[in-house]
């Protein structure tokens, strides 16, 4: 388990005190999406929650878990912000991200709200779930006419513009996420909106992201993947031109068929089956359930390679780029290998790339390109998808791990990762060093995280309390519910 050195009770009443304060920090200043500053915002206060109605039964009687529990609930609770054009408070990335992003918000608020019950949540304002509700509705809310749903909402939009169309930027399915969200609250019209709205989509990424005629997704820019600075998209433009999703750059080498943005699909066409089931459309159910077939198999007999056990972006030449990246295990998030039927594929990965210490199975789990990859990024800049572990791959790993009977290691993951957020817990003087305590990525041979970001990062501090309480349930099963 994540050890600690026991303290003194006056320490465990100091950490209490700064946890205290920290929810009475000013929210996080913020820039701009990216690495643009944006401009100042007046910060808003967080208010002052009464304590937990209910903590886990943590693994230790360390008190340090306590202390960042109660400091991560702080985050969550500034970071709770209300967004230009959309009424509702969403819950926003945090730290240097003043927004939401399809990528991940969806999937951080549903982690949020599988945490209600040990949120006491102040009069007037918004639960968890019904934050996790907003963090769906919101880019459904945004949906184009013709389909496309924004890549983004930022803080620095104004009403009346219509930023946010410049990339797809995906990677947890929507669609997949709020099929969970609606099994948890049995809300009839998010699972209306959320099927109307998720089978647009996927008629839009039809049109204007298979261009080849392939069956698969491509990617335009590196924003599509959200994957910053990664050594994959090298020599490719950032946005798409025209800050257009449906152009893609004047590249020989583009589009690319994209293993990570297809798994995203064949992810979203499993929900919305499951989703035209619940709503008794069943010729709809088998056409979703043909059609996540057809694009599962394409990405396995295009877009795999046996003799590296890895996933590839195939580019417009035909010619794989062989940068072994976290793409692989995006792959695997979406369960895009069957159990049984791709054992052996599977069993590859693992032992090649995802278990093997040389390459994804780092002290600290998982880097975003493998630890041999020749082109891993050192020194790690912050906001890089070349190397660090990031705690958005970390916060996705239950969706997959358990899925192929990888507990034990999925318990080992949490524990680093606990103990990397808390090792500095006892150190903290005021409540920005608790705020601290949650930044976006680590190296991952040391568990050192990248100083120069802020902290107040809403996906550490859920990383954090997800498997502090998956950890606390040992032997008992607490996991978010996946469509399968």
């Amino acid at each position: 388990m994540c050890m600690m050195k026991n303290q003194p009770r006056r320490d465990f009443l100091k950490q209490t005190a700064l946890a205290t304060a920290a929810a009475v920090m000013p929210f996080a200043s913020f820039a701009q999406t990216q690495q643009a500053p944006a401009p100042a915002i007046a910060p808003r206060p967080a208010a002052v929650p009464p304590p937990a109605a209910v903590r886990p039964h943590f693994p230790t009687a360390d008190p340090a878990w306590a202390a960042t529990w109660d400091a991560a609930l702080a985050v969550l609770a500034g970071n709770v912000r209300t967004m230009p054009r959309y009424d509702h408070p969403v819950l926003v990335e945090g730290s240097t991200y003043a927004g939401i992003w399809q990528e991940c918000a969806p999937q951080e608020g549903l982690v949020y709200g599988t945490l209600q019950q040990y949120v006491a949540t102040p009069p007037g304002q918004p639960t968890p779930l019904q934050v996790a509700r907003a963090n769906h509705v919101a880019f459904f809310a945004q949906q184009k006419p013709d389909g496309q749903l924004p890549a983004s909402i930022k803080l620095a939009d104004k009403v009346g513009t219509s930023g946010g169309y410049g990339q797809i930027q995906m990677v947890v399915p929507i669609a997949a996420t709020a099929w969970d969200l609606f099994q948890i609250t049995k809300d009839q019209e998010l699972l209306e909106t959320a099927y109307a709205a998720c089978s647009r989509w996927d008629a839009w990424l039809r049109q204007y992201r298979d261009t080849r005629k392939t069956g698969l997704v491509e990617g335009f820019c590196t924003y599509d993947t959200g994957m910053d600075y990664s050594p994959r998209w090298n020599g490719i433009p950032r946005q798409c031109p025209d800050a257009d999703a449906r152009k893609c750059p004047p590249d020989p080498t583009m589009p690319r068929l994209c293993p990570d943005l297809s798994a995203t699909v064949y992810g979203a066409r499993i929900a919305l089956a499951a989703m035209a089931h619940a709503l008794g459309k069943s010729s709809e159910q088998s056409r979703w359930l043909a059609d996540a077939e057809h694009i599962r198999k394409l990405i396995l007999s295009k877009l795999y390679s046996p003799e590296d056990g890895a996933f590839y972006d195939l580019d417009a030449q035909n010619n794989f780029v062989r940068v072994r990246s976290v793409v692989t295990i995006r792959v695997l998030g979406e369960h895009v290998l069957d159990p049984v039927k791709d054992k052996s594929i599977f069993d590859a990965i693992w032992s090649k790339q995802v278990h093997n210490p040389a390459a994804f199975w780092a002290p600290y789990p998982f880097p975003s390109s493998a630890l041999d990859e020749p082109t891993f990024v050192r020194p790690i800049p912050r906001n890089s998808w070349g190397g660090a572990s990031q705690a958005l791959t970390a916060l996705r790993a239950p969706r997959w791990m358990t899925h192929y009977g990888k507990q034990a290691e999925l318990t080992r993951l949490m524990q680093q990762w606990c103990s990397a957020i808390m090792r500095h817990t006892e150190e903290a003087k005021s409540s920005d060093d608790l705020v601290k305590l949650f930044r976006q990525q680590m190296d991952p041979l040391t568990g050192d995280f990248t100083q120069p970001d802020p902290g107040g990062y809403s996906p550490a501090a859920l990383t954090f309390l997800d498997f502090a309480r998956r950890l606390s349930h040992a032997g008992r099963s607490i996991l978010i519910p996946h469509s399968s």
